[in-house]
């Protein structure tokens, strides 16, 4: 009876978190994940909490508990990294986070002994790179979790270079700058909480003896995300200039920059290698999904300089790169030459390559089009979910009572879509309501 009640509880709490427009396939390796992570109680509990950011009040409602004992459960799976708890302004708001990015990772995001992290790493690595239904799911959809950045250095270089050229510029070069959310260090110098912590790729990577040697203590979390790791002790409140230099570091060692996939309050930069981080190693196995937006940026080879090193080919975190002939009349090879030859379909755009040709024959360019970023991660979530055809489960999150609070929010973001998507929203939810609202906010004539 009990081992048909404990199995009944990760069940729930399977089906729960599939309710994110980034869900996680229920596998016997999910259910193994979940009974480390969580003991029966906690998933019992967690598979019964709404999947959009709840009140103490709303969670003691839920889950028939006083609002203090319900503070006391909560506080124990907020220190654990189950959820999220955030206050601001006296309000206390907690959330539940998905499986990734989101629990998978917190709970490899420092050195713990509360759990057989050895273990977790193992089944972290089989159920992510050996069961192609997660990544499958988790990328399915054009709108993704996370974006390249560019590398400032390479970009600085490439504005230098094109503000010493004749007349202070070449073709298409007065389109080569950068927004502010497109820079790592905006994010960081426009944080209200800075936070450090381990590295979930490589950490997990050490435990299976296959982490390279890049930085470990360098994955950065800001604003709520950041806020959250501090007041939980994952981390300690870190300067902008601590982080600076910490960026610095991940250049020195031609780290990507991944970050989150918005343009206000950015919760957090991961500072990913090709080898051990798996929003690289998605990028570069499974490129046909594009699981990383791109930079707004792309780098290509001058033939007259090239001479075909492999220098950023090797550099390249998703082998968008490689060496092949050119046409007649290259760097002096003859009737033809060897040059880099950049895969614009596979490149992230992350200028990675830029800042290692010593010849300084690699060059950004703009893209044709800027890549478009959501507004937040709710403007995101919404997105997502329309995509997915899951958006009915943000805003009815929570069987037993409806949110309509959360579903004037949700609907808010909605009604701020191009027309194609809020189309899109309203075939999924079969709402004549929200037909009148995109309607009554349609202009005349349209």
């Amino acid at each position: 009876m009990a081992h048909h009640a404990t199995k009944s509880s990760y069940k729930e709490l399977a089906e729960r978190i599939n309710m994110f427009p980034q869900g996680a396939p229920p596998t016997d390796r999910l259910f193994k994940i979940l009974a480390l992570l969580f003991n029966e109680r906690e998933a019992a509990i967690v598979a019964r909490l709404p999947v959009v950011p709840f009140s103490l009040k709303r969670a003691a409602r839920t889950l028939k508990m006083s609002e203090l004992e319900a503070r006391k459960t909560l506080d124990e799976l907020a220190l654990k990294g189950l959820i999220i708890d955030v206050n601001h302004s006296d309000t206390l708001t907690y959330v539940l986070p998905p499986p990734m990015a989101g629990f998978f990772e917190m709970s490899m995001m420092r050195i713990r002994d509360d759990i057989d992290q050895r273990e977790l790493a193992g089944l972290f690595h089989e159920y992510i790179n050996e069961e192609d239904d997660f990544i499958t799911a988790l990328f399915s959809g054009e709108t993704h979790l996370g974006r390249a950045l560019v590398n400032e250095a390479a970009l600085a270089r490439e504005v230098a270079r094109v503000r010493a050229a004749p007349g202070g510029k070449t073709s298409g070069a007065n389109d080569l700058h950068v927004l502010d959310y497109e820079r790592a260090g905006h994010i960081i110098e426009s944080a209200f909480a800075r936070a450090v912590v381990l590295c979930y790729c490589r950490h997990k990577m050490q435990h299976l003896g296959k982490a390279c040697a890049a930085p470990l203590q360098i994955c950065m979390a800001f604003n709520t995300a950041g806020d959250y790791l501090i007041h939980r002790g994952y981390s300690r409140a870190y300067e902008a200039s601590e982080m600076l230099a910490l960026l610095d570091q991940a250049y020195e060692h031609n780290l990507v920059q991944f970050a989150e996939n918005a343009r206000e309050r950015v919760n957090f930069i991961c500072n990913c290698c090709g080898c051990c981080c798996e929003a690289m190693v998605a990028a570069r196995e499974f490129a046909y999904l594009h699981p990383v937006h791109t930079t707004a940026f792309l780098p290509a080879a001058d033939e007259k300089t090239c001479n075909a090193c492999g220098t950023c080919a090797q550099a390249c975190p998703v082998a968008a790169i490689a060496v092949g002939e050119t046409a007649a009349g290259g760097n002096g090879g003859g009737p033809a030459s060897a040059t880099a030859r950049v895969d614009a379909d596979r490149c992230l755009g992350c200028g990675v390559c830029v800042r290692v040709c010593a010849r300084a024959a690699m060059r950004l360019q703009p893209r044709a089009q800027r890549v478009i970023t959501p507004l937040n991660s709710a403007h995101r979530a919404v997105i997502m979910a329309i995509e997915r055809g899951t958006l009915q489960n943000l805003i009815f999150s929570d069987p037993a009572r409806a949110s309509h609070r959360s579903m004037a929010a949700i609907l808010g973001v909605i009604l701020k879509l191009p027309p194609a998507k809020q189309a899109l929203a309203s075939r999924q939810m079969k709402s004549r309501y929200l037909e009148a609202l995109i309607a009554r906010k349609k202009p005349h004539g349209v």
